[in-house]
């Protein structure tokens, strides 16, 4: 059995050993049950959850749950402003059979949201960024992918800043929405194209 150490650019976070990554303005740390009453208030807005695939959250203890059940994996942060030091987004990384579109273990979905007081300041694409650094470095990923469903260009620009290109498109693909399907693009950039903007 053969084991690899990655040598990491961020910090651990002590409670649970998991990474915290940082950039100018934000820290990628974690999600934590106490950030329930701060996800709740950006995920119960109706702009930005059923865009991006999933119901908007009805109580702070649905959040709670949100947190413990799906958010509380490896590489999952919490988008958090350095300013405030309050979760105002989220973003993951999904290696390999982890992601929502079966990639081998060399390969990324990177998954994002940010609340709407948020929308447009270049946020978001700052934290793709440092996650893509991170799959790319750290990780040592081939290839990073990313989607967004029809109608959701924030997304798609976001992708598109941080230089993701588009690869192709899936007609009725279900989504965390009960009995919805919906056309997802999918974009990817590779490690040799993302070296060369380096």
């Amino acid at each position: 059995m053969q084991f690899t150490a990655y040598i990491y650019s961020g910090r651990i976070d002590k409670r649970n050993s998991r990474m915290i990554l940082e950039t100018k303005r934000l820290t990628l740390s974690p999600w934590r049950e106490s950030d329930a009453q701060d996800l709740f208030y950006y995920a119960s807005h109706p702009d930005v959850g059923p865009t991006a695939g999933w119901a908007v959250h009805t109580s702070v203890e649905n959040s709670r749950t949100v947190i413990s059940n799906i958010l509380s994996v490896p590489e999952s942060y919490a988008v958090v402003l350095k300013e405030t030091g309050q979760p105002v987004g989220s973003i993951a990384l999904m290696i390999g059979k982890l992601s929502n579109i079966g990639l081998p273990d060399t390969e990324g979905e990177i998954g994002f949201w940010i609340g709407v007081p948020y929308w447009g300041q270049g946020l978001i694409p700052e934290a793709v960024r440092e996650l893509m650094r991170h799959g790319f470095e750290d990780l040592k990923l081939e290839k990073l992918w990313c989607g967004y469903f029809d109608g959701n260009d924030k997304s798609k620009r976001a992708q598109e800043k941080c230089s993701f290109r588009y690869h192709h498109t899936k007609e009725n693909v279900p989504c965390a929405l009960k009995g919805v399907l919906r056309t997802e693009h999918f974009t990817c950039i590779s490690k040799e194209a993302w070296l060369l903007q380096e």
